[in-house]
């Protein structure tokens, strides 16, 4: 079963709202729960049920849409619809994951989607990391439950761009956070960063060479700026 993200609608020509609402029902992955002519009618209800994603016309009476995002900064993900180019700035600094122009092509609209999918398929699937808990543990949110590892069995940590997976011997678990960050964490300060993706904790560590370390029976190479970082382990 495919899983449906929530997204509202909000446009004051009804000409353009009908438009957008037509090219969004070739998407699978989203579902329609409000379409709104007015910012503030569409503020209260997404405050009071906040969808997955805003679709959002900027050029609007009372309210803006730039000022309606401002409001609702909590919802993950915003695209801004108008038919003004020069609100893309502004946009784009309101965190928005695309900015479409009136009139736009079924192409151009789908190469939104793509993104829109991609990225909230990755949020879904990420186990955000919530916070830790004494010396030895933490906690990591997996979808809608807490998952308490233990720190000595955490392997390594890889980075991927905002994400870093945390390896254990059993599985593998992705947190929304830089590795560089994460490493600051004090529940971390036993990890020893060997390369600029790639953390591993030292007591894992079974052999060091030049190109790599071993870390269980896991080589991962050793980035060269990191390499005197290792000196210490090996007198």
């Amino acid at each position: 079963m495919i899983k449906k993200f929530t997204c509202i609608v909000v446009d004051d020509d009804e000409v353009d709202m009908l438009s957008i609402v037509s090219f969004l029902e070739d998407y699978a992955f989203l579902e329609i729960t409000g379409r709104y002519n007015s910012s503030s009618v569409a503020l209260t209800a997404a405050k009071k049920s906040p969808p997955d994603v805003l679709f959002l016309d900027i050029d609007m009476p009372g309210m803006n849409g730039l000022q309606l995002r401002e409001q609702l900064k909590d919802i993950p993900a915003c695209i801004f619809i108008t038919s003004y180019p020069e609100y893309a700035l502004e946009s784009f600094e309101m965190a928005a994951l695309d900015f479409l122009v009136k009139p736009f092509s079924h192409e151009r609209f789908a190469r939104t989607m793509e993104r829109l999918n991609e990225y909230l398929t990755i949020r879904q699937k990420a186990d955000l990391l919530n916070h830790t808990l004494g010396a030895d543990t933490i906690f990591i949110k997996d979808g809608p439950n807490q998952v308490k590892l233990h720190l000595h069995e955490i392997i390594y940590l890889e980075a991927l761009n905002n994400y870093t997976s945390i390896v254990t011997p059993g599985r593998k678990y992705t947190v929304l956070s830089t590795l560089s960050n994460l490493i600051k964490e004090k529940a971390f300060n036993n990890f020893i960063r060997i390369h600029r993706s790639y953390a591993v904790q030292k007591h894992f560590i079974k052999r060091i060479s030049s190109g790599e370390v071993m870390v269980g029976n896991i080589a991962l190479p050793v980035g060269r700026s990191f390499k005197d970082s290792l000196a210490f382990l090996k007198s």
